[in-house]
């Protein structure tokens, strides 16, 4: 891949081989990641602590030198044209790394300086008020809410305008209002054309908000895939039905079609992939008399397609 102009866009990002051991700790925190990030896209990077995350994070950021491999940002080499690609990505740390002793005006102003941008393309007040936070321009960091200065740490890691953004698990540690908030931001920046690569512990903010998730484990790439598809690998199927009136036992006709007890109004049925349609199920209910007031059937989670795939849960809200 080089960086000259091609007929097709260069993704937002992609990996060839990428790499990394930590020789002092005998570590390899990367094992020959191959992964392609369109652009566009709301992309979910997924994984426990240790599986090489922040690492691969901060090589494209360059502050880690990775050991093998090759990576480009929207078709920059990183090592060719580090300026460029480091140009083209804002990453935005877990850690409130903000300085408490300038102004969310002063910080993005300072900020658009050491990316070489002129005064009348500087964007301080626009940036704040596009995060909700122009009311706030000249107050010190120390008077700002949690939320308000996540929202800054991404002011700041836009204020160079770049097309992909990295949110390092932007909601860990905050309230569940305050995480909502954070997602209808970040739909935001994706449909207004931003790549947005997250992180995160938060299965149900992967599930709910990416189109694509990649889970990484022990440095290595487990899969990459549309999240619907990523979904649908579970063969797994539970279908309760609530019953109208009191079933006293259980028949057999149901018993073969997987059915278990679990009160006297509600029957409870697992089945794998096809095998067992739920218009069967119905029917055989009808037969036996049994008036069926509902049903539900449950959808499988990301934690269990990431305890299919690795053998072990991931540890939720870290």
């Amino acid at each position: 891949m080089s960086d000259q102009n091609q007929s097709a866009p260069a993704p937002a990002i992609k990996l060839q081989g990428l790499s990394k051991r930590y020789r002092r700790a005998d570590t390899l925190a990367l094992d020959h990641v191959d992964l392609t990030i369109p652009r566009g896209s709301l992309f979910g990077l997924l994984g426990p602590n240790g599986a090489g995350k922040s690492t691969l994070i901060n090589i494209l950021a360059g502050l880690v030198i990775k050991t093998g491999g090759k990576a480009w940002i929207s078709g920059y080499d990183i090592d060719k044209n580090p300026r460029l690609a480091r140009a083209h990505i804002g990453v935005v740390p877990q850690e409130l790394n903000i300085d408490p002793f300038f102004t969310p005006r002063a910080l993005l102003d300072l900020m658009a300086g050491f990316y070489g941008l002129r005064r009348d393309r500087r964007r301080a007040q626009d940036l704040l008020e596009a995060l909700g936070l122009g009311d706030r321009a000249e107050a010190y960091p120390r008077t700002l809410s949690g939320g308000m200065r996540r929202r800054l740490m991404i002011a700041k890691a836009m204020v160079h305008n770049p097309p992909v953004l990295v949110l390092d698990e932007p909601t860990a540690g905050v309230d569940i209002d305050l995480r909502r908030q954070l997602w209808e931001l970040v739909r935001q920046l994706n449909t207004a054309g931003v790549t947005v690569v997250l992180t995160t512990h938060y299965l149900e903010e992967a599930q709910s908000l990416c189109d694509t998730i990649a889970i990484i484990d022990d440095g290595k790439l487990i899969t990459c895939e549309a999240t619907e598809s990523l979904l649908s690998r579970l063969d797994d199927k539970v279908l309760r039905v609530d019953l109208a009136r009191p079933l006293e036992s259980l028949p057999e006709s149901l018993a073969s079609l997987g059915a278990e007890r679990i009160d006297e109004h509600h029957l409870r049925f697992r089945y794998r992939g096809q095998s067992q349609t739920l218009s069967r199920v119905l029917q055989q209910l009808s037969a036996e008399g049994l008036e069926v007031v509902d049903i539900h059937t449950r959808e499988p989670r990301l934690e269990e397609v990431f305890l299919q795939l690795t053998g072990r849960s991931i540890r939720l809200g870290a």
